[in-house]
């Protein structure tokens, strides 16, 4: 008789701890908090604001690469786009070769580089050779079809793992320089 009673408060008391719960969730919830926009100067010297924008790079007929953005404000006067929400396709000889995501960039849209950075967490570029390189900046010269960071950087892939700080790289060779404090690590 005595373990029905305790079974019956163990039921009350969950009740109440579920309505509670229910009580806290729906009246203490904040507002999910949204990226901040572009700096104020930025968007007081924008021509446009564009949203769900596409920047398609093409050379000889082919596409190079493809940026797209959640948001986009366009400075004509200095060539250049200030986005919001960014996703990089870089093209090679064989087609789709890298896809990268950040919280921000900036394209030159007279010189065609581009930059695209992430806030938190990091920007992973995971090449076909079977190593990621981690970063949270990532600035492309077009001319030179080069990527580079000043930012702390790591390389990892088949039992290794690089970092230090800077980085400059072809990534149509897969060759990379990480410039400054260089560490490896071998895993077993």
């Amino acid at each position: 008789m005595w373990q029905r009673y305790v079974r019956d408060a163990l039921l009350l008391l969950s009740g109440l701890l579920a309505i509670f719960l229910v009580y806290i969730l729906t009246t203490r919830v904040e507002p999910a908090q949204t990226s901040p926009p572009a700096t104020s100067q930025s968007l007081a010297r924008a021509d446009a604001g564009i949203d769900r924008f596409t920047f398609t790079q093409t050379k000889a007929g082919a596409v190079q690469w493809q940026i797209q953005a959640q948001r986009a404000h366009l400075v004509e006067a200095e060539h250049r786009a200030v986005l919001e929400g960014v996703q990089v396709t870089l093209y090679g000889p064989k087609g789709r070769e890298l896809q990268l995501s950040g919280d921000e960039g900036t394209i030159d849209t007279a010189k065609k580089n581009f930059r695209l950075m992430k806030r938190t967490g990091t920007i992973a570029v995971e090449l076909a050779s079977g190593y990621t390189i981690l970063t949270n900046h990532l600035a492309w010269t077009d001319e030179r079809r080069e990527v580079a960071t000043s930012d702390p950087v790591t390389i990892t892939g088949h039992g290794l793992e690089v970092s230090g700080r800077g980085l400059i790289g072809k990534l149509d060779l897969e060759e990379f320089q990480i410039l400054e404090d260089v560490h490896v690590a071998i895993a077993p």
